[in-house]
């Protein structure tokens, strides 16, 4: 390729809305395994950490919906709409293009969970969310699978950097959820902190205790 062409112009923008999805992706799953549950970022008000999070959520979809629609009528290969939505139909690259039709799905199901959530319900809402984490790998496998761009030089290290920065999240987080205290034990390690005497633990004045110590 020597320059952008009215012919390779979807070319180059399937492949790098295709990078700026990897990374923008990337960048909400990091988010969403370092937020506590409280909804907070080390450093960063709820209210701050929800909009970042919706932002980058929102601009990644963009971008995927970009990189669907690009590749779909690129015509240097012959990638049916169909393709893009149900896996593994695909004639071109059935593997790896039925994983990116996997990763579609699944935050497609976000989303519309997402939408509806008042009416099914927060427990269901907060299963089918879980399926965001499974659709960042079936992602990142079909962006460095189809994509010969990702699999050496600059773009293959900004893969690289996506992975391990997820994988550096999940990491600290399973961390601090081992050193977190067990909630059944919160209170009692903090009267123990406090050094609460146990009479005042059961509600029982310090006059009381000398009363009945006079009885004895």
């Amino acid at each position: 390729m020597h320059g952008i062409t009215s012919s390779t112009a979807l070319w180059y923008a399937s492949r790098a809305t295709g990078v700026v999805s990897l990374v923008l992706l990337s960048a909400v799953m990091i988010i969403g395994i370092l937020v506590n549950r409280q909804g907070r970022l080390p450093g960063l008000p709820r209210f701050a950490v929800l909009g970042l999070h919706r932002n980058l959520s929102l601009l990644a979809v963009t971008f995927v919906a970009l990189h669907v629609i690009t590749a779909v009528a690129d015509s240097f290969v012959s990638i049916s709409l169909a393709a893009a939505v149900i896996p593994f139909v695909s004639a071109y690259e059935p593997l790896w293009l039925g994983l990116g039709a996997v990763s579609l799905d699944l935050m497609a199901a976000v989303i519309v969970t997402s939408l509806l959530r008042r009416y099914i319900g927060r427990r269901t809402w907060r299963a089918v969310h879980w399926l965001a984490y499974a659709s960042w790998p079936a992602a990142v496998a079909h962006s460095i699978g189809s994509s010969k761009d990702l699999q050496n030089g600059p773009l293959l290290g900004l893969a690289v950097a996506c992975i391990l920065g997820v994988v550096g999240a999940l990491a600290w987080r399973l961390a601090r959820a081992r050193a977190e205290v067990p909630r059944a034990r919160r209170v009692p390690d903090l009267m123990a902190s406090q050094r609460i005497p146990e009479g005042h633990a059961a509600g029982q004045a310090p006059q009381d205790r000398l009363v009945r110590a006079g009885r004895r």
